[in-house]
């Protein structure tokens, strides 16, 4: 994903800004918490540069001058130059997805399995933010699979309260087939759109 950088006040790029030269601009790719990089690409009316590995770095004299390429930093420099304002950034969200037997709010044995390393993500990210989302397949009628999986998501969220989850934290939902993760046709037994997706901020 590409994303587009243009020279006006922006409250991140003031946090990086702060942390360098007071005669010029930079603008630094890093990869997300999980490791992956995408690219930047500074723009303004005279040009644009892309950034697309990690560490690249763009610069802009001022807002007559064409962005362009300065020497990469390394991990060392970036910590040292950023090590305050990356200190301060959020968590990524964490995803998990629990399934569950046919026509019933049964979690399977592998999704069961994963309860303590949503329990470790949310104790690890200190999170005051659990969404669960239930979800169903398209065997049964529409009022019949959002009441199913209506209970998915509160079988769940009563899983995740007995093992010590503020429940206050917790907000449940349910869309039953209207968001299918395998597209399928009417009245068609899916194991994958029988889940509850658990989103921890």
């Amino acid at each position: 994903m590409k994303g587009i950088v243009i020279i006006v006040p922006c409250l991140v790029l003031l946090l990086l800004l702060t942390a360098c030269s007071s005669q010029k601009n930079m603008f630094v790719l890093l990869p997300d918490q999980d490791g992956n990089v995408g690219s930047i690409e500074v723009i303004n009316d005279t040009g644009s540069y892309v950034a697309d590995k990690p560490g690249d770095c763009v610069t802009v004299a001022d807002s007559s001058s064409k962005p362009k390429a300065a020497p990469a930093m390394n991990e060392e420099q970036i910590r040292t130059t950023f090590g305050e304002a990356l200190a301060v950034e959020p968590s990524q969200p964490r995803s998990f997805l629990l399934y569950f037997k046919t026509d019933s709010f049964d979690l399977t044995n592998g999704s069961i399995e994963l309860l303590q390393p949503i329990m470790d993500a949310i104790k690890k990210n200190q999170s005051t933010d659990v969404s669960v989302i239930g979800h169903a397949d398209t065997a049964g009628s529409k009022e019949y699979n959002f009441t199913l999986s209506t209970k998915r998501a509160q079988t769940v969220r009563n899983l995740l309260v007995e093992r010590g989850v503020d429940p206050a934290i917790i907000e449940v939902s349910s869309y039953g087939e209207a968001d299918l993760l395998i597209p399928t046709a009417d009245n068609v037994k899916e194991p994958r759109n029988r889940r509850v997706e658990v989103i921890i901020r």
